[in-house]
């Protein structure tokens, strides 16, 4: 026994922090405290009860140290398993676990409760404490309102940043009267609201807050202490549940606007058809309850739940770059959920695997779920596998916080950890909301018809404000006159902005960060027709390219870089012939010396997937170095990322990005170009729509390798064909380049212009080391992009007029010049949209003699730009020449490719063919 007296003058929350370190790092702590927790743990397990003759002397451990380890057990059983036995839902029975926090479980009996333990240190108690008083601390902290999940995340100085928030106020609300009252105002709100679009618009979409009304205080809460923590700005994400609710009593959007909307009016502006209310997005300076002034900001969203959380990713990392000097801490993103969506939107494990990337950390978010229960008519046990709606948060060992929505004052609890904790470790952090749907998903619908029995208690159950209003009423903070008039007067509010609603002829489309795009106009289709100035001086191209190709002295770089960066300088220097990765780098390197940044990031995009663009290079020791952040008097600068292996979030964040940097050339580039499928929500709903439903520019581009060179579907098309179908209303660009100096003028046209419209190239593979693909330097500084280049041919010569774009120009050029064939001329389209109809007529116009005119392509009938042609030039007779319709976009086998490729160019050139 003498040997373990030691222990007796160790304090119970030293030994727990030692216990700590080894179950995670046993090499970490002192040896003979390793040996002992090793015989602990041994004694622990059935093996050593079984087997008692091997127990070394930890045997004789008198008993009552025994029980310290036990009751510390106890402790960490709260800890990590107590979030399982909380009272955080409001109308269900939670389900049941096994095994349980009942003493027994922990080696301890009914016997041991009044005696003192000092394992109560642990919980910041500087006395001993009973068993029983522990155990009532615990099932406090642990197991009411709030449970919290956290005991997996591997830093211990997070952990100890945890038990302490906890331990100072006991896990427990510790509001102000003031704060109180605060609080109840903000609900009364939320509530009062949602009666009144029940009553004045019976049986319309709405999406109410009705059930998790207590997400109106929780935001208010976060701006309001976020704000008393330096952050000067918050972008928040949400679909559609509570939106006009949060929009009306956060953002102070007008209640006269959003009854109007509800009147189903009109748009002011024919060029808009606007969207549904519940879509829409807002910004706007407010004071906080304690009186800072801040900036918040709700991205628009479309019906596809999650998506929105990768835009406003987007958006804050783009505020923290460009207008917080990188200060993390200034901008915060709040992303609201739903439980169905959080648990089943794959673009929700993108977005997290984010958190911690540097292309696109934004230093942590705040998560939010509106936890209704039920998604639509399914039932959260047929929604999920995990546990928990947040289970996703243990990807980046989030801490999870489950409370539940009627309780106010724990709501505001858990969102003061929440805040908290992302300004202390700039990391996110997870708030399950635990509440019910009191409607159907959209007001219109029957819940009985699938969730019966839920309804019966939902339609019992008091609001969250009711079962406030009497706890006020309890404790004296407010009376039923000070009720009356707070309820009166908002109601007269309402009642008097519905009056006012009336007189609204038109709705408006507010703008989305105008402050960001007030040097931008909105412009049509024949804007991206004019001429832009994309010129650029000769002696600053040749200092930005003198930079990009000089390595740094003194650093060991392979011989192939060395090489590379040779062959860059003769390009400019000896031999005038400037191929398209270095004419790519010349047009970043130029806006950058005219105030412009540039962003690109992508799969691969640092070296390129076809290693053409190599704007990082290595040092054997692998240091990186970024050439083009090395010009001279430059003003903007290059940041590129390789991304995570995602189509989905990356481009979603990226065009976030570009929503709130109209100034920063935005790239997002896909590995292959039909790599892009799998963002096709972010392309259809925003990249497309926005400008149409929201009154939104942005200026992303996507680079989109396409080319046929025999390597399968899925390495061929970059489906221009879907890019072409959503082309209307001037609302993007469409481009598929074929000399190096029209792709150099097209970046710059993007950046050069008063407007912005999302660009969609379709990049080169085999043509980056085409040898015909080349650019003199005075391409560069004298020309300006073509949407259209022409034949340099004898035009009273030919018979068969063919345009196509792309790559098949230059085989079908290397066939003709092969062949020795004078009468066949071929004209590149190089804008897709939007075509130049007055050039393609002049330049059919100047071939007198043609007999039939040809749309030729090497993707099949029924894909690439030939519906798009025959839609929009219609008033030709066109012939179509392409490899036959098919399924997939190309075919597996080489050898196969080999003979339709010929095929197609064959029939191009014979002219017997009608």
């Amino acid at each position: 026994m003498d040997r373990f007296s030691f222990l007796n003058a160790v304090h119970a929350e030293f030994v727990e922090s030692q216990y700590e370190k080894y179950k995670k790092y046993p090499d970490s702590i002192e040896p003979s405290w390793k040996a002992f927790f090793q015989g602990y743990d041994f004694g622990q397990s059935g093996y050593a009860k079984e087997n008692t003759a091997e127990i070394d002397s930890l045997g004789d451990l008198p008993e009552k140290l025994q029980k310290e380890f036990k009751v510390i057990d106890l402790i960490n059983g709260y800890r990590t398993r107590g979030h399982l036995f909380t009272k955080t839902n409001p109308v269900r029975e939670r389900r049941e676990y096994r095994p349980t926090l009942a003493l027994e479980n922990f080696g301890l009996t009914e016997n041991d409760l009044e005696t003192e333990f000092k394992a109560g240190e642990i919980l910041g108690f500087k006395n001993s404490l009973t068993l029983k008083e522990i155990v009532q601390h615990l099932e406090n902290m642990y197991c009411r309102s709030i449970g919290i999940e956290y005991m997996y995340i591997r830093k211990p100085e997070v952990v100890d940043w945890i038990q302490k928030w906890l331990n100072k106020n006991l896990n427990t609300p510790q509001l102000t009267p003031e704060e109180k009252r605060q609080v109840f105002h903000k609900l009364n709100e939320a509530t009062a609201f949602e009666d009144f679009l029940h009553k004045k618009f019976v049986g319309q979409k709405r999406f109410s807050a009705e059930g998790v009304e207590t997400i109106i205080p929780a935001l208010d809460e976060i701006i309001t202490r976020g704000a008393e923590g330096g952050v000067k700005e918050f972008i928040v994400g949400m679909a559609h549940r509570g939106r006009l609710n949060v929009l009306a009593n956060i953002f102070k959007k007008s209640y006269s606007q959003i009854f109007s909307e509800f009147e189903k009016k009109d748009f002011d502006d024919d060029y808009f058809d606007g969207d549904v209310k519940y879509h829409l997005g807002s910004t706007t300076l407010t004071k906080t309850s304690k009186g800072k002034e801040v900036k918040i900001n709700i991205a628009p969203n479309p019906s596809h739940l999650e998506t929105v959380d990768a835009v406003v990713e987007g958006i804050t990392r783009a505020k923290i770059d460009l207008e917080y000097q990188k200060d993390a801490s200034k901008a915060m993103p709040i992303l609201i959920h739903g439980d169905a969506a959080i648990a089943a939107q794959g673009i929700v494990y993108e977005v997290i695997q984010m958190e911690a990337l540097d292309g696109y950390t934004t230093g942590g978010t705040i998560h939010i779920v509106t936890n209704n229960q039920i998604g639509f008519t399914t039932n959260y046990l047929d929604g999920r596998s995990s546990i928990y709606c947040t289970d996703i948060a243990k990807v980046t060992l989030s801490p999870v916080i489950h409370v539940n929505a009627d309780d106010v004052e724990a709501v505001i609890h858990a969102i003061r950890f929440a805040v908290d904790y992302r300004l202390a470790f700039n990391k996110d952090v997870f708030i399950d909301l635990l509440g019910y749907r009191k409607y159907g998903h959209n007001e219109g619908d029957e819940p009985r018809f699938t969730q019966p029995e839920l309804y019966k208690a939902i339609d019992k159950h008091d609001t969250a404000r009711e079962i406030y209003n009497q706890k006020l009423k309890g404790e004296k903070i407010v009376d039923d006159q000070f009720l009356d008039e707070m309820e009166n007067d908002f109601k007269n509010i309402l009642e008097n902005n519905l009056e006012d609603s009336k007189k609204i002829e038109r709705n408006s489309l507010d703008p989305f960060m105008p402050e960001a795009w007030k040097d931008f106009e909105i412009k049509r289709e024949e804007a991206i027709l004019e001429d832009v100035d994309t010129r650029f001086p000769l002696d600053k191209l040749k200092e930005v390219a003198k930079t990009i190709s000089t390595l740094p002295e003194g650093e060991d770089f392979i011989r192939k870089i060395e090489r590379l960066h040779q062959q860059r300088h003769d390009m400019v220097f000896e031999e005038n012939a400037i191929d398209w990765g270095m004419a790519e780098l010349l047009a970043y390197g130029s806006l950058m010396t005219e105030d412009f940044n540039v962003r690109i990031s992508g799969e691969d995009v640092e070296r390129g997937t076809f290693s053409h663009r190599h704007a990082v290079i290595k040092t054997q020791d692998e240091k990186e170095f970024i050439l083009l952040n090395n010009i001279p008097h430059r003003n903007g600068t290059l940041e590129i990322y390789n991304s995570l292996l995602s189509e989905y979030a990356v481009l979603g964040f990226d065009y976030g990005y570009a929503m709130a940097a109209p100034k920063t050339l935005t790239i997002w580039e896909a590995q292959f170009g039909d790599f892009s499928n799998g963002a096709q929500i972010i392309i259809d709903q925003y990249i497309s729509a926005a400008e149409d439903k929201w009154k939104i520019q942005n200026g992303i581009v996507m680079l989109l390798p396409h080319g046929y060179e025999g390597q399968g579907a899925e390495h061929s098309s970059a489906r221009v064909e879907r890019y072409l179908q959503l082309c209307a209303m001037g609302n993007m660009i469409v481009a598929n380049c074929t000399i190096p100096a029209n792709f150099f003028h097209l970046l710059r046209r993007q950046m050069k212009v008063n407007f912005r419209k999302p660009l969609i190239v379709f990049t080169p593979k085999s043509l980056l080391r085409h040898p015909l693909v080349k650019s003199s330097l005075e391409d560069l500084t004298d020309g300006k992009f073509q949407p259209l280049i022409d034949d340099n041919i004898e035009k009273e010569k030919v018979e068969r007029l063919v345009f196509c774009s792309g790559k098949l120009y230059y085989d079908l050029l290397e066939h003709r010049k092969e062949a020795k064939i004078e009468n066949v001329a071929l004209v590149r389209l190089e804008q897709l949209y939007p075509l130049d109809h007055k050039t393609i007529n002049e330049v059919i116009k100047s071939y007198p003699n043609h007999k039939s005119l040809i749309w030729a392509q090497e993707e099949p009938e029924n894909m690439g730009a030939w519906s798009h042609i025959l839609r929009h030039l219609n008033q030709y007779s066109w012939k179509m020449i392409s490899p036959r319709e098919s399924a997939s976009p190309a075919s597996g086998s080489s050898k196969r490719w080999s003979i339709n490729q010929a095929n197609v160019i064959n029939r191009v050139f014979d002219l017997n063919e009608q």
